[in-house]
């Protein structure tokens, strides 16, 4: 434990500059990219209380459902492929599952299906795919990624026969599974619902008023001397509402504001949770660039966004890992006059961020 403890895990964290307003941003295509993301986290300086368009717009983020040990196989039913999975814009993954440990699943928007899997139910699974990225020495997992959209996947074909007679008749796995689907589609998900043990849940919503909050100076979006971990830092503390106001001396956190810095007489911090999809990320963002074209105090808004540590992917179909921590987020810091720095970050099982 020494050992690990002297050891710094690797991190990978791009950082990105740029302006609503250019063409080129990268944001839309960023928000697509994380398809599984279980929190949203707001900070608002100067503020008290959530504004009530923002509020409007929390309050309005897609259910989702838990349906408790989900017979994998029925992905793969004829009915739910095609009146959810080839209409697109569904969301699944395994809930409770461990991707360093267990077998876990997710189901993308675009209709790729991927299984992460230990060695000896890959083996039993019996169909093709590849040792994971992250094996340490031997292969101890794997990955399936199979497009059920293709056509040697279409019901009936001998991909996707081979598919579900290993899901129902050899592996049988089963797993608490959550789904959603963009609301505004034509996907529907009874096909799938109907016959199982499930529940209907809304995103949960916290808030927490802030008092004579330490902040770096972040007046303007030129942030050239503030370090971005520094700053990550920074905000993840208060976010787990762990104060940074320690002394060199402190045993029990080194975590402090960087410098320059000022003090907020308040501050509203707010937190999302759930199964939430990528449209109703790129609504709060909107609102918030709303908010901050309105006179006030402070120019400047963050946004966080955390993907499930325990998804078999992240960042579009690549493959995710866990070793310490899963991390896999990105930060978004939004100024009155429309530009951004955009952070993404992951830990050392995982791709770099795109």
């Amino acid at each position: 434990m020494l050992v690990d403890l002297d050891q710094t895990p690797r991190s990978l964290l791009v950082c990105d500059r740029s302006s609503f307003l250019d063409e080129k941003n990268r944001i839309s295509s960023q928000v697509e990219l994380q398809h599984f993301n279980y929190k949203v986290s707001v900070l608002l300086p100067e503020c008290s209380s959530p504004p009530s368009h923002l509020d409007s717009v929390l309050n309005s983020f897609s259910s989702f459902y838990l349906i408790r040990k989900l017979p994998i196989h029925e992905l793969l039913d004829k009915d739910f492929l095609e009146t959810a999975v080839y209409q697109g814009g569904v969301y699944g993954l395994s809930y409770g599952t461990r991707v360093d440990e267990d077998n876990c699943v997710a189901l993308m928007p675009n209709g790729r299906l991927c299984l992460s899997l230990d060695k000896d139910s890959f083996q039993v699974l019996g169909v093709e795919g590849k040792p994971s990225r992250f094996n340490h020495r031997t292969n101890s997992r794997y990955v399936v990624s199979v497009d059920l959209t293709d056509s040697s996947m279409a019901p009936g074909g001998r991909g996707h026969l081979r598919l579900l007679t290993g899901l129902k008749s050899r592996l049988c796995l089963k797993t608490d599974f959550l789904l959603s689907h963009h609301p505004g589609g034509r996907a529907s998900l009874q096909p799938l619902l109907s016959g199982q043990d499930w529940s209907e849940h809304r995103p949960e919503i916290s808030s927490r008023a802030l008092t004579h909050l330490s902040c770096p100076t972040l007046l303007t979006s030129d942030l050239q001397s503030c370090d971005p971990h520094s700053l990550l830092e920074w905000l993840g503390a208060v976010d787990a509402d762990v104060s940074c106001e320690n002394s060199s001396s402190s045993f029990l956190s080194s975590l402090v504001c960087p410098e320059p810095k000022t003090t907020l007489s308040g501050a509203l911090s707010i937190s999302v949770s759930g199964l939430l999809l990528p449209q109703d990320i790129h609504r709060i963002i909107q609102e918030i660039r709303s908010y901050l074209e309105q006179p006030r105090l402070e120019s400047w808004v963050s946004l966080t966004v955390h993907g499930f540590v325990d998804s078999p992917v992240s960042w579009g179909g690549s493959e995710h890992g866990f070793l310490r921590g899963g991390e896999n987020f990105y930060t978004l810091l939004m100024f009155h006059d429309h530009t951004y720095h955009l952070h993404l970050a992951t830990g050392a099982h995982n791709t770099c961020p795109p």
